[in-house]
């Protein structure tokens, strides 16, 4: 029997997170999609807490200036690099939208 799709993606979620850690210095950008929306946000894993967030609808312009949006909170909180965790979801669409956006606002991947 084959496993669902959220399995799938839960596996490959896992299998991403070995090798990514977000610290004080270099935060983790996680992205997260539902039916409507889409999540990011930044992490400091060492500390277990969310250091900024955004949330948008779906839609490539709307993922593009909400990846701007949470680029320009990180750059203000005086970050320069992060670590991309894509979350088990493919590295195109609206993923890739984000990650471009927080690129234009000045972070470095």
């Amino acid at each position: 029997m084959k496993a669902s799709k959220k399995v799938r993606r839960e596996k490959r979620k896992r299998h991403i997170r070995k090798n990514l850690h977000g610290s004080a210095a270099i935060p983790r950008v996680f992205v997260f999609k539902s039916n409507s929306y889409l999540y990011a946000g930044a992490a400091d894993d060492d500390a277990h807490k969310v250091i900024a967030s955004a949330m948008s609808d779906k839609g490539m312009d709307n993922a593009a200036k909400m990846g701007e949006e949470l680029g320009k909170k990180l750059v203000k909180a005086k970050y320069e690099k992060i670590v991309f965790d894509r979350s088990g979801y493919k590295y195109h669409g609206n993923v890739k939208a984000i990650a471009d956006g927080i690129r234009k606002a000045g972070l470095k991947f």
